[in-house]
């Protein structure tokens, strides 16, 4: 066997090692980083250099499933809140929504109301986090900039200092709507089975309403950053629309009933490859409709249509896979709920070629216009006389049974899933989050752009970066998609000697 040989790149955490194994080149970057969670990904290269496979790898371990079980229902919204400090919202509610179908009770109109009030709030400030933390260095900074540069301290140098203030300023009062309501922003304490635990205080409308309008003006700031810096950047609109970032795939979103982006309720919406619509069902049927499949090289499952049987990982009409998240939504609904945001929309399609649109990196855009359309709920739902009532809870007589709820995450759709003993005490829990709806299709992406973009041997970190930004443009949560313990997956371990000979191998089903 070839001596190892190693080049190491830092990017921070980022270690990129070249290694001779097995008779191929071999590439890992370990950990990928500007993501939520631990992950790494494996480049092969055949004799000519170019990529054989490329693998994202998921090796972290959660229990949330496993460790509910016999907890009194009612403490879901606050255990599976803990599964994320990014997103806890998206789990609160979603856990929240499940406790309403588990006890068969419905909020009044103000609970939901506050809801919804809260969770675009959420849906807004998460994305800007993207926008200009996460994603954001790849594009405000460059793809092949320095490894020092491409983080927000790079952003701030590049867009300055007083649009940085605005930022930090905006996610912070955004963030302090939900602080209102909830106690904390992280893990809050708001959902209840039937409504919600506080109502608005008149006296406080004012200044609520101050800060959804200003959220509003400043999600319109951020699509006209977007505008400025990326689509006005030629070889930025060739790298969203080329081969190395495009599928074709199904996609699943949740809508309204005039089949407009919704990110609280809805039915959930699945259209084909060429837009026409496959299924629309509500979040009580996912279970005809998803199916997760295992793969012995990560601990993600990976998600297909049922009706469909697992195809592999392969696209187009015959393909199984789907994909959630805003550029799913967009493609799954017939338009933006709201009128700025779908003009915002509208541009998007026809700069892009149409729709559905296929092109991964067009989640960036796609999660500007919902910015704007969580905006203007906002500003919308502190107009609505309902807001202020102290009408805020409809509590449950019923007994509970089985409970399923459902939102739009920021990284897409999440089905909560729980069945209880006639106390009230969770015997199962099921969750798929949406990282794991799109586990298929990122794994796909990661592949995709690895064999595009690497040739003859040709490996440099701003290459590598590119690979990462393939699976960065999911904003996945890998913390939130992995929650099984072990025993529950198939695992494989195998044991070679200091030459590297294989000298046992233990397996579990």
């Amino acid at each position: 066997m070839d001596p190892v040989a190693q080049q190491a790149f830092n990017q921070g955490n980022l270690r990129a090692n070249a290694a001779y194994q097995m008779g191929r080149r071999r590439f890992t970057v370990d950990p990928i980083t500007r993501l939520e969670g631990h992950g790494k990904i494996d480049i092969f290269l055949d004799d000519r250099g170019d990529v054989e496979r490329a693998y994202l790898q998921v090796p972290e371990l959660r229990g949330f499933e496993v460790f509910s079980i016999g907890r009194p229902a009612e403490d879901m919204p606050q255990i599976t809140s803990r599964i994320c400090g990014v997103c806890p919202t998206a789990h609160h509610m979603a856990a929240t929504k499940a406790l309403d179908d588990l006890y068969q009770v419905q909020p009044t109109p103000a609970g939901r109301k506050i809801r919804e009030l809260v969770y675009n709030a959420f849906m807004l400030e998460d994305h800007a986090l993207h926008v200009y933390v996460l994603g954001g260095p790849d594009f405000i900074v460059g793809p092949e900039a320095p490894k020092g540069e491409r983080n927000i301290v790079g952003v701030i140098n590049k867009v300055g200092v007083e649009v940085g203030k605005k930022v930090i300023a905006m996610r912070r009062r955004v963030r302090d709507i939900i602080a209102y309501f909830g106690g904390k922003v992280v893990h809050p304490v708001l959902g209840l089975p039937g409504g919600v635990s506080k109502a608005c205080d008149p006296a406080e409308l004012p200044k609520l309403q101050e800060t959804a309008k200003d959220a509003l003006d400043f999600a319109l700031f951020t699509n006209q950053v977007f505008h400025d810096i990326v689509l006005k950047n030629s070889d930025y609109v060739k790298m969203i629309t080329s081969d190395a970032y495009t599928h074709r795939t199904y996609y699943m979103g949740m809508v309204d009933e005039r089949n407009r982006v919704n990110f609280y309720d809805g039915l959930l919406r699945v259209v084909d490859p060429n837009g026409k619509e496959f299924a629309k069902f509500p979040a009580q049927k996912y279970r005809d409709y998803v199916a997760e499949h295992v793969e012995p090289w990560s601990y993600m499952k990976f998600c297909y249509l049922k009706p469909l049987g697992w195809q592999g990982f392969d696209e187009g009409p015959k393909s199984s896979i789907y994909a959630v998240a805003p550029l799913a939504r967009l493609n799954a609904a017939d338009g933006m709920a709201t009128p700025l945001a779908q003009k915002a929309a509208e541009e998007y399609f026809q700069t892009l070629g149409g729709k559905p649109v296929h092109h991964t990196l067009a989640n960036h855009w796609a999660r500007v216009i919902e910015m704007i359309q969580a905006g203007e709920t906002m500003v919308n739902l502190l107009n609505d006389p309902d807001i202020t009532s102290p009408e805020v809870r409809t509590v449950p007589t019923n007994k509970p049974s089985v409970g399923i709820g459902v939102v739009e995450a920021p990284r897409g759709l999440l089905f909560h899933h729980y069945e209880t003993d006639d106390r009230g005490l969770i015997r199962k829990a099921n969750m798929i989050v949406a990282t794991q709806n799109n586990a298929a299709r990122i794994a796909m992406s990661v592949e995709r752009a690895a064999k595009g973009l690497i040739k003859a041997g040709n490996v440099t970190e701003g290459l590598l970066n590119k690979v990462e930004m393939a699976f960065r443009a999911y904003d996945p949560c890998l913390g939130c998609a992995t929650h099984s313990l072990p025993g529950h997956l198939p695992l494989e371990v195998n044991i070679f000697n200091r030459r590297r000979e294989l000298v046992r191998q233990l397996t579990q089903g």
